[in-house]
């Protein structure tokens, strides 16, 4: 199995290098990508909790939504430039419980903390359709405390169009974008990112993980009702090394979690 996420992590990082940085850039393109597999509850860029439709006795998904707490970033190793994404998607994840069979589809919106190679710390809000690079969302600030709202809805369903809204309850401003967008609807998901990165020199990276803490997420629900998380949807992060970077805990009452980073165990939220 990590045989098969080292490949797929090799494939999305070809992707990244190919598409490069656009010319005359000084800010780093991100991607927040579809997992990347090591097994059946690990990842190399992906912590938290996924749904699948084959999981879920066939479940299609036209709704997500999702609530965070934008987490203090702050660097795990001196002098390097460190990369999360907190988010709520669509898409990209497992369809099965074991993830043997994934979703290349992902429609997603989320909040960025990133540290650069100075230790200086910086926050913004982001959408993105994959293939593309995430839009960051202008006139939409973000500090490290803001509580979030995330949701992503097919209105009508099956009619392929969508409305993505982020809510900063912190500070009062809305974002809502309606996008056209074909998905499988296989999936959904609440996660902590270590995105792929592409500099301003061609450059291509995946993350890495500033220090978090602990980010907590709740009010996670699908298609209108609550999502029922359960602990064997739960998704660890590993580096290429099998090194763990994060971890989720057990789920609280089916929409509230922990992710807990730089740590292999996470207690549920109080």
């Amino acid at each position: 199995m990590k045989r098969r996420g080292s490949l797929m992590a090799a494939s999305v990082l070809a992707l990244a290098l190919t598409m490069g940085a656009p010319a005359g850039a000084t800010a780093p393109l991100l991607w927040h990508q579809p997992i990347v597999v090591v097994g059946a509850n690990q990842s190399n860029n992906w912590s938290g909790y996924n749904q699948g439709s084959l999981e879920q006795n066939g479940k299609l998904f036209n709704a997500v939504a999702g609530t965070w707490t934008v987490p203090t970033a702050t660097a795990h190793k001196a002098g390097e430039n460190e990369y999360s994404s907190s988010w709520s998607g669509i898409g990209g994840g497992c369809v099965t419980a074991d993830c043997s069979v994934t979703d290349s589809t992902l429609i997603q919106t989320g909040t960025e903390q990133d540290v650069n190679s100075k230790g200086r710390a910086s926050y913004s809000a982001w959408w993105e359709l994959i293939p593309a690079p995430s839009i960051t969302i202008s006139g939409f600030p973000v500090r490290a405390g803001d509580k979030i709202v995330a949701s992503i809805t097919e209105n009508p369903p099956d009619s392929e169009v969508w409305t993505i809204v982020l809510k900063n309850l912190t500070t009062g401003k809305t974002f809502t974008q309606t996008v056209p967008y074909s998905s499988t609807h296989a999936t959904a998901e609440w996660i902590e990112e270590t995105p792929v990165v592409v500099d301003s020199n061609g450059n291509v990276s995946v993350g890495p993980l500033p220090s978090l803490g602990t980010v907590r997420f709740s009010g996670a629900s699908t298609n209108g009702a609550s999502a029922g998380l359960k602990s064997s949807e739960a998704i660890q992060l590993v580096d290429f090394n099998g090194n763990v970077l994060a971890t989720p805990s057990a789920p609280k009452a089916g929409t509230a979690f922990n992710d807990c980073t730089y740590a292999t165990s996470c207690a549920s939220p109080r």
